[in-house]
């Protein structure tokens, strides 16, 4: 009689690979579960938008001199160009020419806008659809 020696699979080699296929699972659930949130997270918070909000204007400000506010928009001349910034019809803010012509829509999704003015320094308060209100503060030269 020949006896083969067989390497079997045992009970403890069993026992071992699902437990490390159960551990791999709850790693990749939780995974999943903070992808989702971190998701959800950036997709209901402007942040990002907000700051390239500011950066543009602060851009486009730059170099400019403040004429007037006028019907909750700032005018403004650069470049002997004369510019207007404000919130008009539909949800966003936007700079167009001194006339209203142009489109450049800079943020979307504006609620109402208010604009104050103390000496040479501008703040533009924002409330937005979900509720949220933003504050941007501008500092013009004065004019010499």
């Amino acid at each position: 009689m020949l006896k083969n020696k067989v390497r079997a699979f045992t009970l403890l080699e069993c026992l071992v690979s699902l437990l490390v296929i159960a551990g791999s699972l709850t790693i990749y659930q939780g995974l999943t579960k903070s992808l989702n949130s971190h998701i959800t997270h950036l997709s209901t918070h402007d942040d990002e938008e907000w700051l390239l909000f500011c950066q543009q204007l602060r851009q486009e400000w730059d170099g400019a001199s403040f004429d007037k506010i006028e019907n909750q928009k700032i005018c403004l001349t650069k470049n002997q160009k004369a510019l207007a910034f404000g919130k008009y019809k539909k949800d966003d803010f936007r700079k167009t020419s001194a006339s209203g012509r142009g489109y450049q829509p800079m943020i979307y999704h504006v609620k109402a806008v208010t604009i104050e003015k103390t000496k040479q320094i501008v703040t533009l308060k924002l409330s937005f659809d979900g509720g949220q209100e933003r504050s941007f503060v501008y500092a013009f030269k004065e004019k010499s």
